[in-house]
């Protein structure tokens, strides 16, 4: 079985290493990335999505292994990948992420405790779940404590995701987080510089990661995402699920529904506001001298047409829309730029993954 690694920074030494191919599997459908290491940077190979049989990936849980592998191995088979080792990443229920603050150990010291400090706040049984931790290293030099990001998934979970791959012939070798494979992509592109709300809206979730200069301050998944317009606007116009896909992205004319869908956005969207407000709430009572710059939007859910407006003008801060591919050189020759644009808003978490170094 592979390593389970919840590692979530991007490491430093790159250069001349493996990459993983990256792969995003939400509920909606299937997202792979593949980087390759050029000139000291990154360069887009390869990349694409499949859409998932309804119900089969629930929760950030597989319903239907066989159908999500079958969609997978399709999805790589046409892209004519090559590479089998992959990182994925989990979110959801049976994911706990928890920042602690302890006294400043060695990285060795801190792996004997964490499982101690770990039973404190995780809901489940400790062996039915993988650790994993990172030392944020918060500490100054006066100071004996130090803030710890603890992540814990369920084995369970975990392991169907493992036998799932291998049936699709894939070798998974790094299962991370949503929320830190969304970071990592940001990073990989912009740096760390600054504070940021990084939000990733999908079909059925939505991560927020809030990071100060490239820590991470605030991490969670919420279980409300862009399907829930569409199966609003189909059920009041009574509308197949493609035909609301189109009113939802503006691709088709609302014409006389335009009332009635601005009045369903508003009632969705605030709710998707209020979770955002609870992030930013407990970012500025903790960091009142740093305040959030900007929202970066990324993820399929973000090319709702006009929700980066709506969200500027409710949080007051400037919304800028993610390119995940904004310093990544591509291979034009087997990348159309038309498609590559109209899909890089999703491709934020399999970008990430796809920065991971593989495991030697």
């Amino acid at each position: 079985m592979a390593k389970i690694n919840f590692n979530f920074k991007l490491p430093s030494f790159i250069k001349q290493q493996t990459l993983s191919l990256g792969l995003d599997i939400g509920s909606h459908s299937i997202k792979i990335c593949e980087l390759h290491d050029h000139d000291g940077g990154l360069k887009l190979i390869s990349l694409g999505s499949a859409i998932l049989p309804s119900g089969t990936v629930e929760d950030g849980e597989l319903q239907d292994p066989e159908a999500v592998g079958a969609v997978i191995k399709a999805l790589v088979k046409n892209l004519k990948i090559k590479a089998t080792k992959a990182a994925i990443s989990i979110s959801g229920y049976s994911v706990i992420m928890k920042k602690v603050n302890l006294t400043v150990m060695t990285e060795s010291e801190l792996a004997e405790h964490i499982q101690e400090e770990a039973e404190q706040y995780i809901p489940f049984e400790i062996d039915e779940v993988y650790l994993d931790f990172q030392d944020l290293h918060t500490n100054t030099e006066t100071e004996e404590r130090t803030d710890v990001m603890l992540v814990a998934a369920k084995k369970e979970v975990i392991n169907g995701y493992l036998d799932m791959l291998k049936s699709a012939g894939l070798k998974t070798v790094i299962v991370d987080v949503d929320a830190f494979a969304l970071e990592n992509s940001y990073e990989a592109n912009y740096g760390n510089e600054g504070n940021v709300l990084l939000v990733d809206i999908g079909s059925a979730k939505m991560n927020i990661n809030i990071i100060d200069h490239g820590i991470s301050i605030f991490a969670r998944d919420i279980m409300m995402g862009s399907r829930q317009l569409s199966e609003e606007i189909q059920a009041r116009f009574g509308l197949s699920f493609e035909e609301a896909e189109g009113l939802k992205l503006g691709s088709v004319p609302p014409e006389d529904k335009q009332e009635e869908i601005e009045e369903i956005f508003a009632n969705i969207c605030t709710q998707w506001i209020m979770e955002i407000k609870k992030a930013i709430d407990f970012y500025n009572s903790n960091y009142v001298d740093n305040p959030i710059e900007k929202m970066v939007l990324s993820g399929g859910g973000s090319k709702v047409k006009g929700l980066d407006q709506f969200f500027s003008d409710e949080l007051d801060l400037p919304v800028e829309m993610f390119d995940p591919f904004a310093n990544t050189k591509v291979d034009t020759s087997k990348i159309d730029a038309a498609y590559l644009h109209n899909i890089a808003p999703e491709m934020a978490i399999a970008m990430g993954l796809a920065t991971r170094v593989v495991p030697f």
